[in-house]
């Protein structure tokens, strides 16, 4: 059994697509670990805010498996995969990390944007401070500690009205 950590966003509908992708992926899944929602500026693109999220689950499926499952989640919520690479999106799933595997393919891991992306490394510090990057040493909590660029999020009520 591995663990995982998913991260979750949405800037076309965003509280419908937060709620629909937690709900496919405790189909998936099971019992998950949920961290608060945030919002951000759209990064590397004009485009709306985004809602974002990191999610733990433990699985049997390997990675391939995994990343070809949250291809067929954002395909079922009207992912256009014939876009530019940053544009406005319904859902966006990306595997994380998966234990503490160190791999390029068949998806690079862990994901560069960890480290990169304030939307990302929050959400992470909050969910497994005490975990350890993979390829860093140090614990997401510290990445976040130490992590200076200007990105701006903040955290945002949700409604999790959908899954009750």
């Amino acid at each position: 059994m591995a663990f995982i950590l998913i991260s979750i966003g949405s800037n076309i509908e965003r509280d419908h697509h937060i709620q629909v992708a937690i709900k496919e992926l405790r189909q998936a899944f099971g019992k998950l670990m949920i961290s608060s929602v945030y919002e951000s500026e759209a990064v590397g693109f004009d485009g709306d805010p985004f809602y974002n999220l990191v999610v733990g689950a433990n699985t049997e499926l390997s990675v391939a498996e995994c990343v070809q499952l949250f291809k067929q989640i954002e395909d079922r919520h009207g992912r256009k995969r014939n876009v530019a690479r940053f544009s406005g999106r319904t859902l966006d799933l990306d595997l994380l990390t998966y234990d503490q595997l160190v791999c390029q393919q068949p998806v690079e891991l862990p994901r560069d944007e960890i480290t990169k992306n304030a939307f990302v490394l929050l959400p992470m510090a909050e969910l497994v401070p005490e975990q350890l990057h993979p390829v860093t040493g140090l614990t997401y909590q510290q990445l976040w500690q130490q992590y200076d660029r200007p990105q701006k999020l903040w955290t945002v009520p949700f409604s999790w009205s959908e899954l009750k």
